[in-house]
């Protein structure tokens, strides 16, 4: 997400060939995976964002330093091998409530280096590269440093330039496969594979039938994530590229490879959506976070309120997650198209 959209943070990722698995965790989870949390115990060498990450066993005091890493370890059944979370911009994804609440939140943004390692951890992975950057929490060389392996989503790196300013832009289009390639990279790392492969295959499952039919193609977008005084709108490549291209539609700014660049109001009621997707964070860092500001702000400005989308009052609610490459994506992708049904825009 954009460095000012969230507290400093915040691909088209070959999930196959992205991670370079080591050390013959191949499937031996066989006898290892079970509700008890049982792990093959593996040794993991993963070819991560430009760097080696080797994991020599299955950690049991991960941090997480960003809300969708977290939300794949709790999804993966990890909350027992969790010794921290931080950097929120939403409640928990519905159903991993219980589990989250079992692990420690050391901060509600950006925690401190001391903080983090005050939690004793063996691991840590992070979704953006700016999380574990300079003006983050720490470098990943910091924390290798101390002996503590250090991860970050794929998704914010390959085919991605992240010192271009703001927060990066794109070569090349983010892909879904990105996102299913970091939740099979964390369940080996913990040594769940087949959890891992469970988790793929039901947010593929959830996909599909969400597209099933779905005919968007004569219909633009526009996602509009924070602040009414400066406001990021999504470029073509990131998260909501995905989005886009799976339901067959085009986003309005689609011309625009920065991952969430500062638009005017004036060209945006310019390129004027049929629908404004909106992010409705809970966080108070930015200007009209709430989906209820942003449209309380979009019916009143004589700038935009005379838009198709919002005379129309065709608006879709997202979560900052869904707004973001995580495994939130695809609750993004069911939510935009049951609207774009409810709105008939759908062939």
């Amino acid at each position: 997400m954009p460095v000012a959209r969230l507290a400093r943070p915040a691909a088209l990722a070959l999930s196959g060939a992205l991670l370079l698995t080591g050390c013959g965790s191949g499937d031996s989870e066989e006898s290892g995976d079970s509700s008890s949390g049982t792990d093959s115990g593996a040794a993991v060498t993963l070819d991560n964002c430009g760097q080696t990450v080797r994991v020599e066993s299955p950690p049991k005091r991960a941090v997480s330093l960003n809300q969708g890493t977290t939300e794949i370890m709790l999804s993966l059944g990890l909350a027992d091998r969790m010794a921290g979370t931080a950097t929120w911009t939403d409640p928990v994804m519905k159903g991993l409530e219980k589990a989250n609440a079992k692990v420690e939140r050391i901060a509600d943004n950006n925690p401190s280096f001391e903080r983090v390692l005050d939690a004793d951890p063996d691991f840590v992975a992070a979704s953006f590269v700016s999380t574990l950057g300079k003006g983050g929490v720490a470098t990943r060389e910091q924390f290798e440093k101390l002996g503590v392996p250090a991860y970050v989503s794929p998704s914010d790196c390959v085919g991605k330039d992240n010192a271009s300013g703001g927060d990066g832009s794109r070569k090349k289009a983010l892909g879904i496969d990105a996102i299913y390639g970091e939740v099979r990279d964390l369940a080996e790392v913990f040594g769940v594979e087949k959890r891992g492969e469970r988790l793929v295959a039901d947010l593929k499952r959830r996909t599909k039938k969400a597209t099933s039919g779905i005919d968007a193609s004569d219909v633009t977008l526009l996602y509009w994530f924070a602040n009414s005084d400066s406001p990021y709108m999504a470029g073509c490549c990131g998260a909501p590229g995905v989005i886009t291209r799976t339901l067959g539609a085009k986003n309005v700014f689609d011309d625009t490879h920065e991952e969430w660049p500062q638009i005017n109001w004036e060209t945006v009621a310019d390129r004027d959506p049929d629908v404004f997707v909106i992010g409705d964070l809970t966080r108070k860092s930015q200007t009209a976070e709430s989906a209820k500001k942003k449209i309380e702000f979009l019916e009143s400005d004589p700038v935009t309120k005379n838009m198709t989308a919002v005379k129309n009052k065709r608006y879709v609610l997202l979560s900052g997650q869904a707004m973001n490459p995580t495994i939130r994506t695809v609750e993004g992708v069911e939510q935009v198209a049951s609207a774009l049904r409810e709105f008939g825009l759908t062939g």
